[in-house]
């Protein structure tokens, strides 16, 4: 028999809720991916490499012109310049940068600082690695962080901090400020930041992304992951990278060949080349706040008191004044009876929180979120009789 490493996880509630949707034919709003087709210039790129004969291992860090090309683009956007020969490392997606990163880090008995609602990857692998995280719950219901409270758990034991921003599930977007605690935080210790910038490009009402390279303070303590299955509406691609100094990459490039050892070349070239096409990564936050604001738009219509997502494309919405359910037995009642599937909110603290709250990914064809939103408003309708029964 084996012995689990990790006993009490359990299967994804991505995996989950899409099983359900597709069981039921729900609409699925739960899973955040795309259902739109992406680039068909980029499709061509991929098939010209292909054709090209770049078919075979790329170089363990990633293919070198893709890594230069990174590099400009964090100059450019962020202020700060990073090795492309020893700085930078391209991934098997994002989630497999975290793996590596915190794998590197963290070792047994060491202290992992997370923020909670959380994305379901950052806990495990801590504790696989002999870890233990330390949770910080964001407050409801913009999700702010208390630094003083972050700054009571700080000790000797903290080893890691885990950023999210643009956050995944909140949608809320960390402002200077909090870059400007976080910075205070750290100065003087052996504290080390995993900052999960994967929606860097996804920002809404003219905010900015306050990416922890524009902080040398930070940027010189920090290992940032990325994604382009976000910038190119190519999840299943899988191919991210992951940014941080030379002595820090180097441990986690050891981590790395060892775990995927390189990622899809043909993918790699051209990507490289199709980055020259800043609009297209520049444009996501219209793109996306267009999507939001007709979901909210949609919802609001319904009766619903949305609170707009700051970044990403997940919404949350809470239904606590039309449901007494936990927010898992509603999602599943949302998906069976109703037809659209989302992620309940509890799902992303660890013990499992009942927060009366949804999120929903509204990275879809208008027609899709127009049809989901049909769907809550026989709920909302059903609700509504509900409550007036029973006044």
């Amino acid at each position: 028999m084996i012995r689990s490493k990790v006993p009490n996880i359990k299967t994804s509630i991505f995996a989950i809720m899409s099983s359900m949707a597709q069981e039921h034919n729900a609409i699925n709003l739960s899973q955040g991916f795309p259902n739109f087709e992406i680039s068909k210039d980029l499709i061509s790129l991929v098939n010209k490499a292909m054709l090209d004969g770049h078919n075979q291992y790329a170089p363990m860090a990633g293919v070198l012109s893709l890594r230069e090309k990174l590099s400009l683009k964090a100059e450019k956007l962020y202020g700060k310049k990073y090795n492309p020969e020893t700085e930078i490392t391209i991934t098997a997606g994002g989630t497999q940068a975290l793996h590596s990163a915190i794998s590197t880090i963290v070792k047994e008995g060491d202290e992992v600082i997370i923020f909670e609602p959380a994305y379901d990857s950052y806990a495990p692998v801590v504790k696989l690695n002999g870890g233990r995280p330390v949770y910080v719950k964001l407050k409801y219901p913009n999700f702010s962080i208390d630094w003083e409270e972050v700054n009571k758990l700080i000790n000797s034991k903290t080893r890691l901090i885990i950023l999210n921003s643009p956050h995944n599930p909140s949608g809320k977007v960390f402002s200077d400020d909090d870059m400007q605690s976080l910075k205070k935080l750290v100065i003087g210790t052996n504290i080390l930041i995993l900052s999960d910038e994967v929606y860097e490009h996804i920002i809404f009402d003219g905010a900015e992304h306050n990416s922890v390279a524009k902080y040398p303070e930070l940027a010189e303590r920090s290992i940032l992951v990325f994604s382009f299955g976000k910038m190119y509406h190519a999840t299943g691609w899988k191919l991210g990278y992951c940014m941080a100094p030379e002595a820090i990459m180097k441990e986690i490039r050891k981590v790395h060949q060892f775990v995927v050892y390189a990622a899809n070349t043909p993918i790699q070239y051209a990507i490289a080349e199709y980055l020259e096409k800043e609009d297209e990564y520049l444009g996501l936050s219209k793109f996306y706040q267009k999507k939001r604001d007709y979901f909210n738009g949609l919802l609001t219509e319904i009766g619903f008191d949305v609170i707009p997502s700051g970044g990403t494309y997940f919404q949350t919405v809470n239904f606590s004044a039309y449901s007494d359910e936990t927010d898992f037995k509603l999602a599943e009642r949302l998906t069976k009876k109703y037809g659209i599937a989302a992620i309940p909110m509890s799902s992303f603290y660890h013990n499992e929180e009942n927060t009366g709250t949804l999120r929903f990914c509204f990275a879809k064809t208008d027609d899709t979120l127009a049809g989901a939103a049909e769907k809550l408003a026989n709920f909302h309708k059903d609700a509504k009789k509900q409550l007036k029964l029973f006044k």
